[in-house]
């Protein structure tokens, strides 16, 4: 509708200037009054500008528009300037588009405040910042974890703690890092996350921060109880036998509630407290190596990491598992990321930490018909080195997966339950960690994050 009368206007228009123009240059070739001329010129000249600014009312309705639009005016009417029929059916138009896009403003606004309480309701702290450190938004959990408010610029933890913000400064996209903050109400322990977004072409960075203080102590209290198990189990296991037999050797010695004489004592008697007292010393023995085992848990010298190549590491775990039980009916294969891929550690350590990874996969595959171990050098998608040592026997049961790193606990029956507590140790000490992944008769895997 507005584009026909829009259409006809200009047409009108056009044509009493054809007509005008026309009048004009007859009157000028046909030599008749040139004062005639005159009124056709005039009316060329009304008409000219009549059809500019009616073009320019239109125009100047579209761009009230978007003035209104740009900013953020709904109350823009226009109803006061409507003249003719074009007019308003062109008011009408633009006022529709503002209602609409009033519409949609008022749908983001609801958003964003719906996301925004969302946001300051989480437990977690949340802050997003831009490649200039300038804080964009937080919510109050934020801001209460690190004790600013305002928060406006990253810079703003260099004063309270330089350890935390070279953490947020440095922190990759992926990336998990662990800080501890010293509050004057207390201490925490941080765990933060990273992750980033594009809007528009701006890149941000988020960042949530949640203390894992209280579930660390809750971990840390939950260890203490399985350790405190297992190490019971372990200590009952050597001491119960030896006191039953302490006490059966006290009673060859007496008789009738009194103590034999060297003339009662007969040779049987003589050898069968041998026996018992070799039995107590291989006790005491075992004893002994157990708490030589937690002291060694508890004595693990600082890694010296120094560079060297992986496929060295493998090559030389390879050839070592060739000694290793059930190793000359294993295949053992080993993959490298590349030939020349490093790796920053203390070599010693990861190496005991392979031994321990590799024989106890040997040791899994001793019952099967083909049994294959795997060791395999990759990289994640954030670029962390990895280190998998697979095996195909037949898996780790549910109820021990979790309990497959605890100090001491072993399902061989003579094992003593420290080589991957020790290797998990060591691992941590690297900053990296230890982890398994078991799917019963089909596969188990052991894997170093460096």
């Amino acid at each position: 509708m507005i584009s026909q009368n829009l259409y006809f206007q200009l047409v009108a228009r056009v044509l009493i200037l054809v007509a005008v123009s026309l009048a004009a240059a007859w009157i000028v070739f046909s030599q008749a009054a040139n004062i005639l001329v005159v009124v056709p010129l005039i009316v060329l000249f009304y008409t000219v500008l009549n059809t500019i600014y009616y073009l320019n009312r239109m125009n100047r309705r579209i761009f009230y528009l978007f003035e209104a639009i740009k900013n953020d005016d709904s109350s823009l009417s226009f109803h006061h300037y409507n003249h003719t029929t074009i007019e308003k059916d062109l008011s009408r138009s633009l006022m529709k588009v503002n209602e609409h896009i009033k519409h949609i403003s008022q749908n983001l606004q609801k958003q964003e405040q719906y996301f925004q309480a969302l946001i300051e309701h989480t437990a977690t702290g949340i802050f997003t910042y831009n490649t200039k450190g300038f804080i964009l938004n937080s919510n109050q959990q934020a801001r209460q974890l690190i004790g600013l408010d305002p928060f406006t610029h990253i810079s703003q933890l260099k004063a309270m703690d330089g350890h935390l913000y070279n953490i947020v400064k440095n922190i990759h996209p992926g990336q998990q890092q662990l800080a501890d903050l010293q509050k004057e109400d207390g201490f925490l322990q941080l765990q933060i996350r990273a992750s980033a977004f594009r809007s528009g072409e701006e890149e941000y960075m988020l960042l949530s921060i949640h203390d894992i203080r209280n579930e660390l102590d809750e971990k840390e209290i939950d260890s203490w109880r399985k350790l405190i198990r297992v190490m019971r189990h372990e200590i009952m296991n050597s001491v119960t036998p030896i006191t039953s037999l302490s006490e059966s050797l006290s009673e060859y010695f007496h008789l009738d509630g009194s103590v034999k004489t060297p003339a009662q004592i007969d040779e049987i008697t003589i050898n069968t407290t041998l026996s018992g007292l070799e039995l107590i010393h291989e006790q005491a023995q075992g004893l002994f190596r157990f708490v030589e085992s937690y002291k060694q848990l508890t004595r693990m010298p600082q890694p010296e990491k120094k560079s060297f190549p992986v496929r060295k590491l493998l090559d030389n775990i390879c050839l070592m598992a060739r000694g290793f039980t059930n190793a000359e009916k294993t295949e053992l294969i080993c993959k490298y990321l590349s030939e020349d891929q490093m790796l920053l550690a203390d070599e010693q350590q990861i190496t005991q930490v392979m031994i321990n990874v590799v024989k106890n996969a040997c040791q899994a595959v001793e019952n099967q018909e083909h049994g294959k171990v795997e060791l395999i050098s990759v990289q994640n998608k954030y670029g962390r080195k990895q280190i998998i040592v697979n095996d195909n026997g037949p898996g780790i049961a549910d109820e021990h997966i979790d309990k497959v790193f605890i100090p001491f606990f072993t399902t061989k029956k003579n094992g003593s339950g420290i080589g991957l507590s020790l290797s998990r140790q060591i691992m941590q000490m690297h900053g990296g960690s230890l982890e398994v992944k078991s799917a019963p008769s089909k596969k188990t895997s052991f894997i170093l994050n460096f």
